[in-house]
């Protein structure tokens, strides 16, 4: 069993950054894929970031150039800086870890607000 926490989430105005931590706890291997998702109300859950075990990071287009993931091995802590936020970036955010091939494990979210 995994378990995850997310933070760092919280009201920003447009143009601004945040950094989300995720800390991981359990049965948790450094290399296995963690990465960040968003939900929009309405929309479905989508790929924000993620990254490998060796490093490789992969972005949604939308936020290619403005988000960076990163993990701290050590510490079992995965992390989104979000730079140049919009207003379209609002959603609730979500740290996944995946054990390849089919087994996920979510967070329970922290929301992120980009408004004026």
């Amino acid at each position: 069993q995994v378990q995850l926490v997310e933070s760092g989430g919280g009201l920003v105005q447009p143009g601004g950054s945040l950094r989300l931590s995720c800390a991981a706890s359990g049965r948790v291997f450094s290399f296995n894929v963690m990465g960040w998702y968003r939900q929009a109300p309405g929309k479905e859950r989508e790929l924000v970031a993620v990254v490998t075990s060796g490093g490789n990071t992969n972005y949604a287009d939308s936020v290619k150039g403005r988000f960076t993931i990163s993990r701290d091995i050590a510490k079992n802590t995965v992390y989104l800086q979000m730079n140049s936020l919009k207003p379209e970036d609002t959603a609730v955010y979500y740290c996944n870890y995946h054990v390849p091939p089919g087994i996920y494990y979510w967070g329970k979210g922290t929301l992120v607000t980009v408004s004026s």
